[in-house]
């Protein structure tokens, strides 16, 4: 008799085979004597989703059939691979096995898609489970020794926590998202209120942020820097504040900040004329124990900080180490412990390392820095998984991405044997006028320890009390000149300065910062041990972290700006509702946080699952009912100070709009994806108009449009007024006013509602005027003012202009070129790139295509001026350039994932925005799936659209 082994994909089918006394491949399978080795391509088998079990009673979204909760959760392939599932069922059907080995990835979704494959195939054999925490051939014998193979029973709390997570996120998701949806948009179609288990309290923490920086009240402050000259040179002291004590109320206050200026310039002025100040000082020795080694969390968060890295793209990286090359263990991992009985491997693998932390890692080992300790070997701190190291596997060909993660990585596993760093901090106070105290401090490190692993040679405040301190680029203290006996304690003041400063907010979320507020769910916690801590209450898990954030940009809550992120209309508009209709149990990061600390503990087989699905149904019953019946009641509306014109009484603030009381105007708070703020509203209200406004976001495209708002007549509504958006399309040019008349040509320049038209006299024209040439008023974000729209005119070319924001959020300087009719863009030169020895360094320049070799296939719809080009591997479109050279603006490859993308696909891309369903695109953990290519926000390129499951 055989057992059955079956991978979670068939690269890891591959290496079982391999790693188990080479079986060969038979069909779609590996097969000899002892082993069947077969695979999934991911999940395989999904939840009945509710049209699947009743259509006609769920197939339309209604209020009344909710909520869903069915008595027994059933199963259905997938119908993308459900060839593959029939392939494994008859594989589980077979005669001659005897026995299946769940060998999927070491956890619970791993667990889960095995759990769900056995269950829907029927299948009745007796399980062992496979736990691979490397994919080393030794790595895998190890875990299918008989002695390691563990029992259905011993994975049973584990199979029971996949389940409850998979049918905790079908009750929330389902049923929140289906009453959410039908009481905010209605009948509209296109709008989805999505919520979910994780993913609403994840937005709940970026919206609060953002709330918080919006009503910020900045204060003004003062700081005095005085410059003190001695014997062996000059440095610089900040004021002290006396008799200063931490106000825990006011988190801003500082020992060096003045608020208020009179006071600050009395200090300044008793600093006048360069008094002489006396000097005393104080030296202590301090150190800085290395940081702990990864989990995938911070390793997110330190690539996210140091390489840019999103944190899907990191554990993308992270697994093609582990998967592909080999080269680390288990990456999907919340531990940073190793077991206790680790030594002797960790000795190993550093004796494999190779390069330029070779050095390093034989210094460990022949200083015997690898000993008991238990901050890096703790069987208390790990569970399923330990922390993610390097295997020792010999070093494959990585890409520049995947070098540098594994540089991370290593780096930090040599790093955490080292000892601590040393160094000692002198701490200077000279004193003006005998009352005004000026601190100055200064370290010298005097023994690198574990800092000798990134190069280091001297520290800085930063990497005195920032764990990540490997992570800044190598930097020497401001030297501190030592006192002599010349000096006799007493310094020269030099020079003082007043320096006016305000608050500032918080800071917007980073995928850094956002994955550290989920890992302790909402409480941001900076100490390591705090945070290990807390971990177990976290938002998600250290795997589906990146994913949640990913479908909160994808779902449009929450937008990249460079790397902030920052929430859209739609996630305040959600949040509030929420908070409106009482479900605020759905964006409780708290509560969330405390449902995954409960199936943390079911795994372990310390909660029931029938307890845990009761809370759940309970919480899903809640949410529903209190959507269901809530009731906006006007009568509770803030009652504002604008005046509406159409009866003179005060408009009335509700949830979702303004509203004059005899109901004849309402202006939604959110228009075309641009929350109008009161401000705005009352100068629309008062003016009739206002704008042009920037921030209008596309539905179809997702691109930003500027548009002024105009409160207009209701055609379709006689005595109602509407709201409407005037692109200045459609303008009459002989009802425009000119505001400047070129002396040479007569051509008069006009402001239209959104551009700067210029115009001249033509008796055959509709009015007997003609466009020449217009500019817009705004322009990425930039006011273009009337003087720089008359040198455009005159000239051809705007002064220099300032601060225009980029697509990316991105400040930018340019100039404004007129070419016939159109715009054109000049940028001044780059400033050179420095180097770490401050010398400039030459910036690589990619090599644009040679379009003379290109087939040239016709006008791009979506780039006006554009043309669609067709090279060896890419469909590209280019414009007229600089010099007349062509300019790249948008790039697609010609296969995509292993799949060869057709010429029709694009055309209808750039013509509608969306490729037809596009099938057979395969992952790189080797999944088949099926998409459309959408064009991205920027037009630049070509992005994925998943089909609805």
């Amino acid at each position: 008799m055989k057992s059955l082994i079956i991978a979670e994909k068939p690269s890891v089918a591959a290496d079982l085979a391999r790693a188990l006394g080479k079986v060969p491949k038979k069909g779609d399978h590996y097969e000899n004597d002892q082993y069947v080795i077969s695979s999934a391509v991911g999940h395989l088998v999904e939840l009945l989703m509710p049209e699947d079990i009743d259509k006609k009673k769920y197939g339309f979204w209604r209020l009344e059939t909710l909520p869903i909760i069915p008595s027994r959760f059933e199963l259905k392939p997938i119908d993308k691979t459900k060839d593959r599932f029939a392939s494994l069922k008859k594989l589980l059907a077979r005669k001659d096995i005897d026995e299946v080995i769940n060998a999927c990835d070491a956890g619970r979704e791993g667990e889960l898609i095995f759990t769900y494959i056995y269950q829907l195939a029927k299948s009745k054999l007796p399980v062992r489970r496979a736990w691979m925490q490397t994919m080393t051939p030794a790595g895998i014998r190890a875990a299918f020794e008989e002695t390691r193979l563990r029992t259905a029973g011993q994975m049973s709390g584990l199979a029971d926590a996949a389940r409850c997570r998979s049918e905790a996120d079908w009750l929330i998701g389902i049923n929140g998202t289906r009453a959410l949806t039908k009481r905010m948009f209605g009948k509209r179609a296109g709008n989805v209120a999505s919520v979910g288990r994780v993913q609403t309290p994840t937005l709940a923490l970026v919206v609060a942020r953002e709330l918080e920086i919006r009503n910020f009240i900045s204060r003004d402050y003062w700081r005095i820097t005085a410059q003190f000259g001695i014997a062996n040179g000059s440095y610089e002291g900040v004021y002290q504040r006396p008799n200063y004590k931490k106000n825990d109320a006011d988190p801003h206050d500082r020992i060096d900040r003045l608020w208020d200026k009179a006071a600050a310039e009395a200090v300044l002025a008793d600093c006048q004329g360069n008094p002489p100040a006396a000097v005393t000082e104080e030296k202590k020795a301090a150190t800085q124990i290395a940081p702990r080694l990864y989990d995938l969390t911070t390793l997110q968060r330190e690539a996210n900080n140091r390489l840019g890295l999103s944190a899907r793209r990191t554990l993308q990286i992270a697994q093609a180490l582990y998967e592909k090359h080999k080269m680390i263990t288990y990456p999907r991992t919340d531990s940073r412990a190793l077991p206790e009985d680790y030594i002797p491997t960790c000795k190993t693998t550093l004796q494999a390392l190779e390069g330029n932390l070779a050095p390093h890692a034989q210094k460990a080992l022949a200083e015997g820095y690898v000993r008991p300790n238990k901050r890096i070997f703790n069987n208390a701190q790990i569970s399923d998984h330990f922390a993610i190291i390097p295997t020792g596997s010999e070093y494959k060909n990585l890409d520049d991405m995947e070098a540098k993660v594994f540089d991370m990585i290593a780096r930090r596993f040599v790093a955490a044997f080292y000892p601590v760093a040393e160094y000692d901090v002198t701490t200077r106070i000279s004193t003006i006028a005998q009352k005004h105290n000026f601190k100055t401090e200064g370290k010298v490190l005097t023994n690198p320890g574990w800092l000798a692993v990134y190069g280091r040679t001297s520290i800085d405040e930063d990497s005195a009390n920032n764990s990540n301190a490997a992570q800044t680029a190598k930097s020497a203290s401001a030297a501190l000149p030592a006192l002599t006996p010349a000096d006799s304690n007493s310094a020269k003041t030099l020079d003082t300065k007043l320096h006016a400063e305000a608050t500032k907010p918080p800071p917007r979320y980073t995928e850094a910062t956002l994955l550290s507020a989920m890992e302790s769910a909402g409480k941001l916690v900076d100490d390591e041990d705090m945070a290990d801590a807390m971990k177990e209450r976290g938002l998600g898990t250290p795997a589906t972290r990146a994913d949640t954030i990913d479908g909160l940009i994808y779902q449009k809550y929450m937008e990249r700006n460079g790397r902030e992120l920052s929430p859209t209309p739609k996630a305040e508009g959600l949040l509030e509702f929420l908070s409106v209709v009482g479900a605020e149990a759905l964006t409780k990061p708290d509560m969330t946080g405390e449902w995954e600390y409960k199936l943390r503990l079911m795994e372990h087989n310390n909660y029931t699952r029938d307890k845990f699905m009761h809370e759940i149904v309970d919480v899903t019953k809640g949410i529903v009912d209190r959507t269901k019946n809530f009731e906006e009641d006007e009568t509770t509306a803030r009652v504002t100070d604008i005046i509406s014109p159409t009866d003179s009484q005060p408009m009335k603030e509700t949830l979702r709009a303004y509203k004059s009381q005899d109901g004849a105007l309402v202006i939604y708070k959110v228009i075309t994806g641009r929350k109008i703020e009161e401000d705005e509203i009352r100068q629309l209200v008062a003016a009739g108009e206002i704008g042009p406004l920037d921030g209008f976001v596309s539905p179809r495209t997702g691109n930003r449009f500027p548009s002024k708002l105009r409160i207009i007549d209701d055609p379709k509504n006689e005595g109602q007024k509407k709201v409407e958006l005037d692109f200045g399309n459609k303008v009459d040019l002989s009802a425009l006013t000119p505001v400047w008349t070129d002396p040479k040509t007569g051509e008069e320049l006009c402001e239209a509602p959104t551009n700067y038209i210029l115009r001249r006299r033509n008796e055959k024209a509709d009015g007997g005027w003609e466009q020449t040439f217009s500019v817009g008023r705004l322009m990425c974000q930039k006011p273009i003012e009337l003087d720089q729209a008359i040198k455009l005119v005159t000239e051809g070319k705007t002064d220099l202009i300032q601060a225009f924001i980029s697509k990316r959020g991105r400040p930018f300087d340019a100039y404004l070129l007129r070419k016939g009719a159109r715009i054109a863009w000049e940028f001044p030169p780059r400033a050179p790139k420095v180097g770490k020895d401050g010398k400039p360094v030459a910036r690589k320049t990619k090599a644009a295509p040679d379009l003379t070799k290109a087939t040239k296939i016709g006008d791009s719809k979506a780039h006006e001026g554009g043309t669609l080009y067709e090279t060896t591997d890419s469909y590209i479109v280019a414009k007229p350039g600089a010099n007349d050279e062509p300019r790249i603006v948008f790039e697609c490859k010609k296969s995509i994932c292993q799949k060869d993308i057709a010429l029709t696909d694009v055309q209808q891309m750039l013509a509608d925005g969306k490729s037809p369903l596009i099938e057979g695109f395969v992952s790189k953990r080797g999944s088949q799936f099926n998409a459309y290519l959408v064009l991205s926000k920027d037009k630049k390129k070509a992005d994925f659209e998943f089909p609805p499951r």
